[in-house]
């Protein structure tokens, strides 16, 4: 009997109802800010309700819009809901969402199984936001695709880029960091703080990036040595908070779509 991980937010984060959801997710996909350069081989993208960071998520996974090879999403975000040391993976068959199934590339994951900073732990992912939000965007750009799920919790960016490194050479696999930038600052400090996280991401500086940069701090130093070592460039598509979209100005979070190509 497979085994299913549940949604955990849907109704919250975003709609439980599938043609709300796939209608939501075209619109923010539609209205995406234009991307002009090369195809992505990896993405940072926000992981808050789609009220707030949808809009910019959608500029994050616009990009990829008509990639047809595409198999494997290494899928790598923040652990909010217990802490871990390292990175965990998980043991489910699948993650649901509204849309439908997404598989788990299980032979992806015993690759990962003699890394020490790979641990098997369900009980990271049954609660965690910052990947199931991003599944419903990859539902509806990919037909079919396997993701490896990864929160990270007391770990670093070497350890995160030598999990990358295990699929570099494999044209198929695509990289999703899911993170949101500062909290909780006023609009104007939120807007510093995140355009030095974005001058930081862009020139593939991941010492500059501190606590209080992002959320998705360790994961996204990750790849940024990963970027450094395979030459990728890395853009800034969308930069904005929630004051820009959905809530007040004076208590926001920062979003960022960038792809490194």
């Amino acid at each position: 009997m497979s085994k299913i991980r549940q949604p955990a937010v849907a109704g919250m984060f975003y709609p439980d109802n599938p043609r709300v959801l796939q209608e939501m997710v075209n619109e923010f996909l539609a209205a995406a800010v234009p991307y002009n350069g090369p195809a992505p081989r990896a993405v940072i993208a926000p992981h808050a309700g789609y009220v707030y960071s949808g809009p910019v998520a959608g500029s994050a996974f616009a990009p990829w819009r008509g990639e047809t090879a595409v198999n494997r999403i290494i899928l790598i975000g923040p652990a909010h809901t217990m802490a871990i040391r390292g990175l965990a993976g998980v043991s489910v068959d699948a993650f649901a969402t509204p849309l439908g199934l997404v598989p788990v590339d299980r032979e992806g994951m015993e690759w990962l199984r003699p890394l020490p900073q790979v641990h098997i732990l369900d009980a990271a992912h049954t609660r965690e936001h910052c990947l199931e939000v991003e599944l419903p965007f990859l539902q509806t750009i990919f037909n079919e695709f396997s993701i490896i799920p990864l929160v990270a919790g007391e770990a670093s960016g070497p350890e995160v880029a030598q999990i990358l490194a295990l699929f570099q050479d494999d044209p198929t696999t695509r990289i999703v960091i899911s993170s949101d930038l500062s909290h909780y600052h006023d609009y104007a400090t939120a807007r510093r703080l995140d355009a030095a996280t974005a001058q930081a991401i862009t020139r593939l500086q991941p010492e500059k990036l501190g606590y209080d940069s992002a959320c998705g701090r360790i994961p996204i130093r990750g790849l940024l040595e990963m970027a450094q070592r395979e030459g990728w460039q890395a853009t800034a598509v969308d930069l904005r908070n929630s004051g820009d979209t959905a809530g007040p100005k004076d208590r926001v979070v920062g979003y960022g779509a960038f792809v490194f190509a």
